[in-house]
């Protein structure tokens, strides 16, 4: 399994959620999810299933593998707290979460835990 970027993290992430929101997951719905090219997102899709991440059926529905989904758990938990995090310390929705899709990904595993035992101490 290959190595995964930031922009791998947030296409796996947007699979999740389009998947949470009720069924089948084509790279047309990436396209309009994440407001990008549909060339940018069927290279994506290439390399997503290249690396293991995620598979598409004959149909081109798109699924997450095990590996894909973990990853995309991950960073989507770390996008729900960061965001509520800084809503709660003041920061408007938009600026928060906009903020929180920078944070999730370079945020170490370390920092993040202490950053939750925080949160959860305060509340």
């Amino acid at each position: 399994m290959s190595k995964l970027y930031e922009s791998g993290e947030n296409y796996l992430e947007t699979i999740l959620i389009l998947k949470s929101k009720g069924g089948d997951v084509r790279s047309i719905d990436i396209v309009r999810e994440m407001n990008l090219s549909k060339p940018s997102v069927s290279r994506a899709v290439g390399i997503l299933k290249n690396g293991g991440f995620i598979e598409v059926d004959k149909d081109g529905f798109i699924t997450l593998t095990d590996a894909g989904n973990e990853i995309a758990e991950r960073i989507y938990e770390r996008h729900k707290v960061l965001t509520d995090w800084l809503i709660g310390i003041g920061v408007d929705e938009k600026t928060a979460a906009e903020d929180a899709c920078k944070l999730e990904h370079d945020i170490s595993e370390i920092s993040f835990e202490k950053l939750k035992e925080h949160i959860r101490e305060k509340h």
